[in-house]
């Protein structure tokens, strides 16, 4: 009989920077927000912080009230040495598929920092190509300061531009869920029907327009 500490999620050990890279200055963090929803763009951010400049309670943006996430973010843009943001829009997730679409992003943002990283820690489990040497850190946005600096950055900027466009898009509830599929989502896409900020190529929207 399974207990109730068995069906806890496995809490992995703070990350500990390789020794031959504790010596560099230049480190970036890099992750995506945006994989799931049905509408918007994927929104990557890039980040190096400053070591002399520390920023106090940095965490996975999803574990943080949005409050305290854009209190975050002023102080991230205000104390780091460089941040950068990067996307892909919904032509290009439909046309390539959200994974390739996340690498994409994520690329952008890293080649748009305007200190040119000595390496790269990403969240995730691989890295996008073309960019500086890297590491793949799983659940990296909450153990590693840097790449939490960045899904911070990546969700205040997407969460901003869903609340902007609920604007021009009223009726689907998009500044209440983010663009992701929510009942009330679902419902308007029925009611309402597909806009071009809606990803074509995703289930629920596709059987809507297949209907």
């Amino acid at each position: 009989m399974a207990t109730r500490n068995s069906k806890l999620k496995k809490v992995l050990p703070p990350f500990e920077l390789p020794s031959e890279l504790e010596q560099l200055k230049y480190i970036a963090g890099v992750d995506e927000v945006g994989r799931g929803p049905l509408a918007g763009a994927v929104v990557a951010a890039a980040v190096i912080l400053d070591p002399e400049n520390p920023i106090e309670g940095l965490r996975d943006s999803k574990k943080l009230t949005e409050s305290r996430r854009e209190v975050l973010f002023e102080e991230i843009q205000s104390k780091a040495l460089a941040c950068a943001l990067g996307r892909a829009e919904v032509e290009e997730i439909d046309d390539i598929n959200i994974l390739q679409a996340s690498m994409l992003a994520m690329q952008r943002a890293i080649l748009a920092l305007e200190i040119v990283p000595e390496h790269v820690l990403v969240d995730g489990n691989r890295c996008p190509k073309n960019i500086p040497p890297a590491t793949a850190v799983v659940k990296g946005d909450d153990r590693v300061d840097v790449i939490a600096a960045a899904s911070i950055i990546a969700k205040v900027t997407r969460d901003r531009e869903l609340v902007e466009l609920d604007k021009v898009y009223p009726g689907y509830g998009l500044a209440r869920h983010k663009g992701y599929p929510t009942k009330v989502h679902i419902d308007a896409l029925q009611e309402l029907g597909v806009t071009e900020i809606h990803r074509r190529t995703f289930g629920p929207v596709k059987k809507i327009l297949e209907a």
